[in-house]
């Protein structure tokens, strides 16, 4: 997975925008409002996802290339390298993860406009 491939299957989503909140470099995708994917558009490709805390604590210990949230809350963030060791398949499931957890804590109206959008 590249850079673009990760865009575009974030756009994918229902309700997503991209965002730029934290400079230039530091590309974040919002649904209702709040971040479930950023990445830095510097460097070698890597993504940070939320996820359940107990789940990201497994992945850890699991995946040497999941690392707590590079500037997150490391209870409830994960940084995933995207150097291979990790299908692209797998990727897009801890994004839909974040997404969907996300749009679990909106409100029903917004859930319900996501929905139909």
């Amino acid at each position: 997975m590249n850079i673009e491939e990760l865009r575009e299957y974030c756009l994918s989503l229902k309700g997503v925008s991209e965002e730029f909140p934290f400079g230039e470099t530091t590309l974040v995708f919002k649904v209702g409002g709040k971040m479930f994917c950023l990445t830095s558009l510097e460097g070698d490709l890597s993504i940070s996802v939320k996820n359940d805390p107990e789940k990201n604590i497994e992945l850890r210990e699991e995946y040497p290339a999941i690392i707590p949230g590079y500037h997150m809350n490391k209870k409830h963030w994960n940084t995933i390298s995207v150097d291979g060791s990790i299908s692209d398949d797998m990727i897009k499931n801890f994004v839909d993860e974040s997404y969907d957890l996300i749009v679990m804590g909106l409100t029903r109206k917004q859930q319900q406009e996501i929905k139909n959008s």
